[in-house]
């Protein structure tokens, strides 16, 4: 069965929201859910987080927008936490958040109890790899699996095809990749006591690493040809912008993109390029290929290599063994406020010149082009340079742009 010639509903897009800040970037760009986790029991520790105060801001803000929020309950508690998790999970119901994502049993049985109103979904820490598995997390009472990110489409398909139709299929599509299975690692505690399963993950993946002969200390043998070890366990980011007909096709009901943990600029941007890619294969369904702006925006976010993962197979180019670190190759030079006189107003962020070339991206918009061959301060008083991050900057436009919009130049 081919979906996507069947029925040409698309996806939801599901966007990480690391802090309020950030959900309002992904609701702004386009999400038609997002998720993210209180100040406990969510799988990332690093992300600024939801005290309740936010939680309640962010849920009103996206339900505003029509948009869902799922909270994350996915770390695997110990028992000193879990006298703290009802009162949690009866908070996130009256504030009436749409769905809880879970992993733990015992989490799952109390989210049943303590928020009923919300929809279970089982979290990809679950390590959901076939059918049974995912009718038996249905039958306690799931409305959705996320399935684990070590399977290819074609068995994606065939767990689509041997489950209840109303059971939803979540998948990631976007965003870093663990070199463990379902995200399912000890490495971190082992080596820094940071446990990766309740959300505190120290990437000990993505140190260098060499070997080192039992009889021989201090001797250090490169496993690759350079002088600075080897990166043998460092995953690429994953990115199917280009291959979303075939997820979709493959019976995928929420595309979920990675990343919690990045910043405001990056929410924005991977949100809305994924966003775009959507609604251009809403238009032309039969006939589809990503749109060559969608590309070059994820190029522009900061991201390790791109590779498919496990998605096409076995994977190729799927890990970096000369280094950890990311491609960056954008900065943010101001966000628009709004529009006043045929001049765009701004709050700086990074400091430029007069005549700077500024890639611009409008919510649920391709990116256009402008150059500051003027540039005034909030006085209105002509200005050759703009040094001073949060400064009130005008440039001359020949149209207003949203606010919130992101100017942004190419680093250096």
């Amino acid at each position: 069965m081919n979906i996507l010639n069947d029925v040409i509903k698309l996806p939801e897009l599901l966007a990480p929201a690391g802090d309020l800040t950030r959900l309002k970037a992904a609701v702004d760009y386009g999400a038609d859910a997002v998720y993210l986790a209180g100040e406990e029991f969510g799988m990332r520790t690093a992300a600024t987080n939801f005290g309740e105060e936010d939680l309640k801001a962010g849920i009103e803000y996206a339900h505003s927008h029509g948009v869902k929020v799922h909270i994350t309950c996915n770390t695997i508690p110990h028992n000193s936490e879990m006298p703290r998790l009802p009162q949690f999970l009866e908070t996130i119901n009256d504030l009436g958040a749409d769905a809880i994502i879970a992993a733990d049993l015992g989490t799952i049985t109390l989210a049943k109890k303590y928020a009923p109103n919300c929809d279970l979904h089982i979290s990809v820490q679950s390590g959901i790899c076939n059918y049974e598995t995912a009718k038996a997390f249905y039958n306690l009472g799931a409305k959705r699996v996320v399935l684990a990110r070590e399977l290819s489409l074609d068995e994606i398909a065939e767990i689509r095809a041997k489950t209840p139709l109303d059971l939803e299929i979540e998948a990631f599509a976007h965003g870093a990749m663990c070199v463990s299975y379902s995200s399912r690692c000890l490495l971190s505690s082992y080596m820094t006591g940071r446990d990766a399963n309740r959300g505190d993950c120290a990437q000990s993946c993505r140190w260098s690493y060499a070997l080192m002969e039992e009889k021989r200390p201090g001797e250090y043998y490169e496993i690759t040809e350079t002088d600075k070890g080897t990166y043998i366990l460092n995953a690429n980011d994953m990115c199917m912008a280009e291959q979303l007909d075939k997820m979709i096709a493959a019976g995928v009901d929420s595309i979920k993109l990675e990343g919690r943990a990045k910043s405001h600029y990056y929410t924005a941007v991977v949100t809305n390029a994924y966003r775009g890619a959507l609604d251009s294969l809403k238009e032309n369904p039969f006939d589809w290929k990503c749109p060559e702006w969608v590309t070059e925006e994820l190029n522009k976010i900061s991201h390790r290599t791109y590779s498919t993962g496990f998605y096409m197979g076995a994977p190729k180019n799927s890990q970096t063994y000369e280094n950890a670190g990311y491609v960056r190759d954008y900065a943010v030079a101001a966000i628009v406020d709004g529009y006043e006189d045929g001049l765009i107003v701004a709050t700086l962020k990074n400091k430029f010149l007069k005549g700077q070339v500024l890639d611009c991206l409008e919510p649920k918009s391709a990116p256009v082009i402008i150059t500051a061959d003027k540039l005034f301060d909030g006085k209105g008083n002509e200005i050759e340079s703009a040094p001073h991050p949060m400064m009130t900057i005008k440039i001359p436009f020949e149209r207003p742009l949203k606010k919130g919009s992101l100017l942004r130049m190419k680093a250096e």
